[in-house]
Parts: structure tokens; C-alpha cells; sequence
């Protein structure tokens, strides 16, 4: 849901604590600089994706930033050595590839969702629930980054219930579209009688 908040989170701990130890590719993620970066791009993406309108100009930007930022942070944390391919050959058949590839395609889905339910949200709140919908997404992000980080076996829990919350809101959607098209057809039937 936060490019930068998974990335900020490794970085910050395996540079501050014993907790990450980044693969010998990876260490650039803990340097100082690079975390000053992300810094300073997670506050922008904050203050952009508490407000209507530019929060989807946001997300279009992001489309090409999350699943990438996904990618590097499920490839750092899965081990992977190889963060500059040389060779293709041996990258591809060392499967190096396969905790990168997992990671852009879990955030692409993520992404998607929050891309797609974020205009629902501004426009049946006029615009009043994108900050309230981008607090729960930091910290839901905060809350992901650290349990993938620190009790990886949970990560999957916590995807099962996002599985399971994302279907919740897909049936909601669907009922209230059948129950006020439900009410258009009996409006429309009393004003014939």
C-alpha cells in the first residue's frame, strides 16, 4: 500500500538492530543516505495520499513504484544476493528472480485494490475518508512490514485476512448495488401504480 514504508522498515533495522542482517547486495538499503531518501519519499507519498484527487494522482505515479519497491523488499528479505543482473542466464537460472518476481506481484495486487477502492472511498465520502483511509493503510503498511520482517510465518495470516477483508468489501459492494437497484425498481414500480 507504501512503497517506501517495507524498504524505510528494513532499512532501519538492519542498519539499527540485530533483528535484519541484509544479504552482502542488499547493504545499500541501510546506508544512510538512501534511507534519508526514502525519508523525505515516504513523507511526500503521506502528505499526497491524504488528499482527494491528488491521492489518485498519486497511485497512477505509484503504479510503477509500489510493485517495484515490493520487488526489492521481498527479494532483500528472502536472501536474494543478485541486485544487478550481469549475466541473464545465470540470474534466471539461479532463480534469483523468483523472490523478485513474488514481490512485484504481490504488491501489483495490492496496489491495484487500494487504486481501485481509494476513488469509491473520495467519492461516497466526498473526500473526507482518503485521509482516514490512508492513516489505515500506513499503519497498515507499518504493521505488514514488521511482522513480514520479524514473523515472516505470519505473513501469510496477514495476507489470508487481507484475502478475506478485500472479498468482504467486493460482497458488500455487490449487496448494496443489488439492494438500491432493488429500491430503484420498486420506486419506479409505485410511481406506474
Amino acid at each position: 500500500m507504501n512503497a517506501y514504508i517495507p524498504l524505510l522498515t528494513m532499512g532501519l533495522l538492519a542498519r539499527y538492530t540485530d533483528l535484519v542482517t541484509l544479504p552482502s547486495g542488499w547493504q545499500w538499503l541501510s546506508n544512510g543516505w538512501v534511507l534519508a531518501i526514502l525519508l523525505v519519499l515516504l513523507v511526500i507519498e503521506v502528505v499526497a495520499d491524504k488528499v482527494p484527487v491528488v491521492d489518485h494522482v498519486n497511485d497512477v505515479i505509484q503504479t510503477v513504484v509500489r510493485p517495484t519497491a515490493g520487488g526489492l523488499a521481498f527479494g532483500a528479505g528472502a536472501g536474494a544476493e543478485t541486485v544487478m543482473v550481469s549475466d541473464p542466464g545465470e540470474f534466471f537460472g539461479s532463480h534469483q528472480w523468483v523472490p523478485v518476481a513474488v514481490g512485484v506481484v504481490i504488491a501489483l495486487g495490492v496496489h491495484g485494490v487500494k487504486a481501485a477502492a481509494r476513488p469509491v472511498i473520495n467519492a461516497g465520502t466526498a473526500g473526507f475518508g482518503a485521509p482516514v483511509a490512508s492513516t489505515v493503510e500506513d499503519a497498515t503498511s507499518v504493521l505488514g512490514s514488521l511482522v513480514a520482517l520479524l514473523l515472516p510465518a505470519l505473513v501469510l495470516l496477514f495476507l489470508l485476512g487481507f484475502a478475506l477483508f478485500v472479498t468482504w468489501v467486493v460482497r458488500r459492494r455487490r449487496r448494496r448495488r443489488r439492494e438500491r437497484r432493488a429500491t430503484r425498481e420498486k420506486l419506479a414500480q409505485a410511481s406506474h401504480s
